[in-house]
């Protein structure tokens, strides 16, 4: 079942920077829910504060009630969140099947003295991963480039293999970071669909960081909108795109007056 997510007061602070001041939100189990803003406003930096990538100067971050600030990034997997980034993070010299098969470590027993000795339960244990890998790979629709490298394929597939590397840790709460980033239309058209199906399919919480208000708007059910670290507003998206101040911080103040 996907996870509740709640933000409250938070804050990071770089230096004297305040990078986000009091930003808080909730999003309910199951929802697909939007961070928008302009560039600079925070997005990236608020995701990775809740992955755990950052430690926020104050404030909390809960997942399913459980307080995931004092935990490292790498035991975030473990509650249950998985994310992608904004630029596919993939090892190119390896097959997709290979750096799908990366999000299996948290399902993997052992360490490094048995997988160097290869004892039986770490081959058993890398036959069950492998067959996830090439089901998750089918499941969307990318089995037919499982044994291929990344170099030889687009980068809107590259996204689809760094979002089957994340669904393959089973998360209840996915962080997407701009998926849409670099995506020609048509690809933008078939990862909502996608996104949907994710959430449906594995009763997933979502939460998208995106600049791109058309695909917010297609996609999303709430949105909040962060500009120079604040929280503007929160609402649908319809909501967002007709608020002034969403305007303002997207076109300027100047061109916002003239619109009107």
């Amino acid at each position: 079942m996907g996870a509740e997510l709640t933000v409250r007061d938070l804050n990071l602070h770089f230096g004297g920077v305040k990078v986000l001041e009091d930003v808080g939100f909730t999003v309910p189990a199951g929802q697909i829910f939007g961070l928008v803003g302009p560039n600079g406003a925070g997005k990236t930096s608020l995701f990775n504060c809740i992955s755990g990538h950052y430690r926020p100067s104050s404030g909390s971050v809960t997942i399913d009630g459980v307080e995931v600030l004092s935990k490292p990034s790498w035991r975030m997997s473990r509650l249950g969140l998985a994310r992608t980034f904004q630029h596919a993070a993939l090892q190119l010299n390896e097959t997709v099947l290979e750096n799908v098969m990366l999000g299996a470590h948290p399902h993997l027993r052992g360490g490094p003295v048995e997988w160097s000795l290869r004892l039986p339960f770490t081959r058993k244990d890398e036959r069950r991963e492998r067959q996830r890998a090439l089901d998750m790979l089918e499941r969307l629709d990318l089995g037919w480039a499982a044994q291929r490298t990344p170099d030889e394929l687009s980068h809107g597939l590259h996204k689809g293999i760094e979002l089957a590397r994340a669904l393959l840790l089973e998360p209840r709460l996915l962080l997407l970071d701009e998926p849409a980033a670099g995506l020609p239309h048509a690809e933008v058209d078939r990862l909502i669909e996608l996104v949907r199906g994710v959430r449906d399919d594995f009763d997933v919480t979502v939460v998208v960081v995106e600049h791109n208000m058309g695909l917010i708007s297609a996609l999303t059910e709430r949105v909040m909108v962060l500009d120079h670290g604040r929280k503007l507003m929160e609402g649908t998206p319809a909501e967002a795109q007709s608020d002034p101040r969403v305007i303002e911080a997207y076109i300027g103040k100047d061109a916002a007056d003239d619109a009107a």
